[in-house]
């Protein structure tokens, strides 16, 4: 990770702002000029209300002695009118200065948005988004997008609005420096300062401890999501759970604000007492040269007036900017959180020339292939070799924990091996642009993604974007054939335009075999959008053996000549493939098409009968079941 430099505070600062500042531009140039303007406005604005008043206060009694002389109280009224239009005009601008900080912050979280989706979804290995402190990275990052906490957008408008701040410190000052000397200035101005960044720097301290409890952050999250979500309301109802959950989390939180509590005292308390006093001393010593000023003739009216409201201003320097304190404190820490995230998820350094477009046409090879998961983990994948020549289906089977899965994640460039090699066509797959090689290809997991979208969408996502308006609607028609999805397409109250969702207005839920017909469409539609290897993980595992067989015998029918991999733990269902290889203990115990392997009478025909004789027995169990009238 990402250390600060050790070059004293200056460094320190300066690594901590300049990533952000360096966001400005994304918030638009005119817009950052505008806002920059409206604010350094906003803060010298008061300046002029002070000196009108001042001036006014100094009219009065030469209009008293005047009597009745207009021009003496034209004076006056001319100060006051001063010291109005400043108000009125701060009044006017006010608004506009939340406006432009609002159109900073959202295009600025716009841009970074999009950088945490492309990162997350699409560039972070696989394997790094499995480690403790990169979730916690990711996490603290997300729930500053969800408005939980400041965005790094947030941080950039509240620096922003800080021109003003600065501006009415700078021009009070010179107030002072005009009135009392350049030692009265120079001493009010260290004390707003030193309270300043004593008040920061205790903020951004109970900040580090905020960002410690990241873990406990993430259970509570968990916790409440579990317990107030959809998705797990059946058991918690039927099973009684929802005393537990809201003890766990009431415990949890009482323990993390107790924390919490304990190191803000801790950090913030004796430090407020310290800039206090620094204050106290600081405003001291300006009143006494004030004074000493005062009672020596040295001030007209006009000066005491402008000196005693020109030294008030850095003396509340110190308090709670709302406007910018806790937007630039978390959202700053928001944004390094994003970047140690995407640091801590780069993949390996290749430039684009070194990257070759890989392109299916012989066969793909695994080479030696060691695979682990995590530092220390035991193996999965022991000295794999297996070859998976095109226009050819493979079913790659073998009991649970054989590396099945993992197979797959390797082969979809999700993970790189440990040891050994993949090759398309000879050519190491580590070195080939993944984003290519994973366009070619169309995949149906286990676990594969039910989009509460509508049908065509669904099936749209299996290549979006790769077809035009008039071919994508055919694509989708010849997907939902080929799929067997016609049925279900055609049960659905809109057709294809239907929300596969009843949480929606005219949506509809699907079972699960309805589900599995949609995502085989998807899978299908990728290929008339230009894929050339289909792989199915276990889709079907939720389905009986015969519907499995259905399943299957129509996914090997549809896509005849085209390479695919179908990974099952049933044997009997894949027995049409082209050729069927059998893990074992993360290596190849067999392969061949399922008569070579039934003659051999090896490791596949022993289990390959077992399931056999489960399946009879299983069926004649269910024919003896007397089915009630």
């Amino acid at each position: 990770m990402t250390t600060p430099p050790s070059s004293g505070f200056l460094g320190r600062r300066a690594h901590r702002w300049l990533p952000v500042l360096r966001l400005l531009p994304r918030a638009g140039l005119p817009t950052v000029l505008l806002a920059s303007f409206f604010n350094a406005a906003l803060g010298l604005l008061p300046l002029g209300f002070i000196y009108g008043m001042s001036l006014a206060l100094e009219r009065v009694p030469e209009a008293l002695r005047a009597g009745g002389s207009g021009d003496a109280w034209n004076h006056v009224a001319a100060a006051f009118g001063l010291a109005l239009g400043a108000f009125v005009l701060q009044q006017v601008l006010a608004p506009f200065q939340k406006v432009l900080g609002e159109a900073i912050a959202r295009r600025v979280d716009g841009y970074c948005v999009r950088r945490l989706m492309s990162r997350a979804v699409t560039r972070a290995p696989l394997a790094a988004l499995e480690e403790q402190q990169v979730l916690n990275l990711l996490s603290d990052t997300r729930t500053a997008f969800d408005r939980v906490t400041s965005t790094p957008g947030d941080a950039v408008a509240g620096t922003v609005s800080l021109i003003a701040r600065y501006a009415q410190l700078a021009g009070a000052v010179a107030l002072v420096a005009v009135v009392l000397g350049p030692w009265a200035a120079l001493a009010a101005g260290i004390t707003a300062l030193v309270i300043r960044f004593g008040q920061r720097g205790s903020l951004g301290r109970f900040a580090g401890l905020w960002k410690g409890l990241a873990d406990t952050r993430r259970e509570l999250a968990y916790l409440r999501g579990a317990a107030s979500g959809a998705a797990l309301a059946k058991e918690i109802r039927v099973l009684g759970l929802i005393g537990w959950f809201t003890g766990r989390h009431a415990a949890e939180s009482r323990a993390y604000l107790t924390h919490l509590w304990e190191g803000r005292r801790r950090i913030l308390f004796w430090p407020f007492v310290g800039f206090t006093l620094a204050g106290l001393v600081g405003g001291a010593v300006v009143f006494l040269m004030l004074a000493d000023s005062a009672g020596h003739g040295r001030l007209s009216l006009l000066e005491l007036a402008v000196a005693i409201q020109a030294v008030l201003v850095p003396m509340r320097f110190g308090v709670y900017f709302p406007e910018s304190d806790t937007q630039t404190q978390f959202g700053v820490q928001a944004y390094h959180s994003m970047l140690e995230f995407e640091e801590a998820t780069a993949g390996p350094a290749h430039t684009s020339g070194e990257l070759q477009d890989l392109t299916l046409g012989d066969s793909v090879r695994f080479e030696r292939v060691e695979f682990h998961y995590g530092e220390s983990g035991p193996p999965v994948l022991r000295g794999l070799d297996l070859e998976l020549p095109a226009g050819t289906s493979t079913a790659i089977i073998g009991l649970n924990g054989a590396g099945k899965t993992t197979l797959v994640k390797l082969l979809t460039g999700l993970y790189a091996p440990v040891g050994g090699r993949i090759t398309v066509d000879g050519t190491d797959l580590a070195y080939g642009n993944p984003r290519g090689w994973q366009r070619r290809m169309a995949a149906i997991f286990q676990d594969y993604i039910r989009y509460e979208l509508t049908a065509r969408d669904n099936i749209m996502l299996g290549a979006p974007g790769r077809l035009d308006d008039e071919h994508a609607r055919a694509a989708v028609e010849l997907a939902v054939d080929r799929a067997g999805a016609r049925d279900v397409v055609d049960g659905l109250p809109h057709g294809l335009d239907t929300v596969l969702s009843a949480q929606y207005d005219g949506g509809q839920d699907l079972s699960g075999g309805q589900w599995q017909r949609i995502a085989l469409a998807r899978a299908l539609y990728a290929v008339e959008a230009g894929a050339r290897l289909l792989i199915l993980d276990e889709p079907t595992a939720q389905l009986d053996v015969r519907a499995e067989v259905d399943f299957f015998d129509r996914f090997l029918t549809t896509t005849a000549g085209l390479t695919s991999v179908i990974i099952s733990h049933r044997f009997s269902t894949v027995r049409r493939a082209d050729r069927i290889v059998v893990l074992e203990d993360g290596r190849v115990a067999e392969q061949g098409s399922h008569d070579d392997l039934i003659a051999a009478d090896g490791r596949y025909a022993e289990l390959f009968r077992l399931q056999a004789r489960r399946f009879e027995e299983r069926s004649e169990d269910e024919t003896l079941v007397e089915v009630p009238r």
